[in-house]
């Protein structure tokens, strides 16, 4: 019980820091301010499932579907980063473009792409679960209780999410339209560093051995 405690205590700060729920609620707000209350509210419950989701699969799988498909972790840093900076620059250059009234069929698929990947659980997030995957102990016993309290801590975080995505409309009208759009603007950003750091350590993955043999 106390090994998983303490992983709980590991992940969820972890987790935390890399998905940023909070400012991301304001993201998922710009993207679906124009959706109904209702309709904002199943969307952040699908984030949340989905999220839960890509976290789970990165900490208990991650490392061997990478190694699977030949992929090192440096790879994936650099591709997701490419993408979440993309994304982000685009949410901070265009931050009036917003998804208009989409017929519900497709609204899982938004969910997903791009409110879950890269948004909320992008290639960061992918990176810090599967890195946190790869410690596990190796007897048995104490694998399971690690990767017990990593899924809960998922879990927690998944919920916070939830709650944190379906409570934006709340934040947003006790901020008004102009603090509201500057906090969005700022998320924007912080996503666009989030992208380029990544991106950054990729490459010093990718380069560092080979400067280190010259």
């Amino acid at each position: 019980m106390r090994d998983a405690i303490a992983a709980f205590l590991l992940g969820y700060p972890a987790l935390f820091s890399i998905v940023n729920p909070l400012s991301g609620a304001f993201i998922f707000r710009e993207l679906t301010a124009h959706r109904e209350a209702t309709a904002r509210a199943i969307l952040a419950r699908r984030v949340g499932i989905h999220a839960l989701v890509v976290m789970v699969l990165a900490l208990w799988a991650g490392s061997f579907v990478l190694a699977f498909f030949g992929i090192t972790l440096a790879a994936l840093r650099v591709a997701g980063g490419l993408v979440v900076a993309m994304s982000a620059w685009s949410l901070l250059n265009s931050p009036d473009k917003r998804d208009r009234g989409s017929p519900p069929d497709i609204e899982h698929d938004i969910a997903l792409f791009p409110l879950t990947i890269p948004i909320t659980t992008g290639p960061g997030t992918i990176s810090v679960a599967v890195a946190l995957g790869s410690a596990h102990p190796s007897a048995l016993p104490d694998a399971i209780r690690f990767f017990a309290g990593m899924t809960a801590a998922a879990a927690a975080l998944a919920l916070t999410i939830w709650i944190t995505y379906r409570s934006a409309d709340r934040v947003a009208r006790l901020m008004g339209p102009s603090g509201s759009r500057t906090v969005t603007r700022l998320a924007a950003f912080l996503l666009l560093c989030i992208g380029v750091q990544i991106l950054i350590a990729g490459v010093e993955d990718v380069l560092g051995p080979l400067l280190a043999h010259r």
